[in-house]
């Protein structure tokens, strides 16, 4: 079994930023409604006031905010599939497993589309709360591991942030270059695997290539 990280991996860009600016161009009245409090969201996780998991929360909040969601993720999807990855596709079989922190009701349609599992965050678009743990970083390995998969060949993400779930695999592989080149997991020294633990447990993502997407 292959299994994939999904933003900046066999994606480009950030699917859950990329719908909300999708949503923001259909429904103006979230320029008043979300914008400014996810704004104000990100500002305070950048200064270290609120966690990782209250940030997305927040910045998954539109979802409470869109009627028509399911026509309007399917639109999403019909513009921009067009994004996933060609290297991907050459290689992709039917018990991939895409592992996502992107809310599930994004990451679902697509995976559908692709023919391939997933494994996203569980967010309640009528309550606005995750249903499960964000599933970002260790959170991923652990859920691997709690619920016996089997044996991962080969592990592709994009950030270093998910060295614990890299570490559960025969092999890994780190994207880089908005989702197009793949090489071999970096062997990390002491100082490099330090500052990812650092950042795994206050909840930053760590890029390579220097970009968040």
């Amino acid at each position: 079994m292959n299994v994939y990280d999904f933003d900046g991996t066999i994606f480009y860009s950030d699917c859950t930023i990329g719908f909300a600016r999708w949503c923001l161009a259909r429904r103006p009245k979230l320029w008043v409604t979300y914008l400014p409090r996810v704004l104000k969201s990100l500002l305070l996780y950048k200064t270290g006031r609120i966690p990782n998991h209250l940030m997305q929360r927040r910045m998954f909040s539109y979802l409470t905010m869109v009627d028509d969601f399911d026509v309007q993720i399917e639109r999403y999807w019909d513009r921009y599939e067009k994004r996933v990855s060609a290297w991907y596709l050459a290689q992709k079989r039917p018990d991939d497993l895409i592992i996502s922190a992107s809310p599930a009701c994004i990451i679902g349609p697509i995976a559908k589309r692709l023919g391939v599992n997933y494994i996203a965050s569980e967010y309640d678009r009528e309550t606005g709360v995750f249903l499960n743990n964000l599933m970002y970083a260790r959170e991923k390995a652990k859920y691997v591991i709690d619920h016996g998969f089997p044996v991962i060949d080969n592990f592709y993400s994009d950030s270093l942030a998910d060295t614990p779930l890299a570490l559960c695999a025969e092999k890994a592989h780190l994207v880089t270059d908005r989702a197009s080149r793949v090489t071999d997991w970096p062997e990390l020294d002491r100082e490099t695997a330090e500052k990812v633990k650092k950042k795994i447990d206050t909840g930053w993502n760590v890029h390579l290539n220097g970009d968040g997407e």
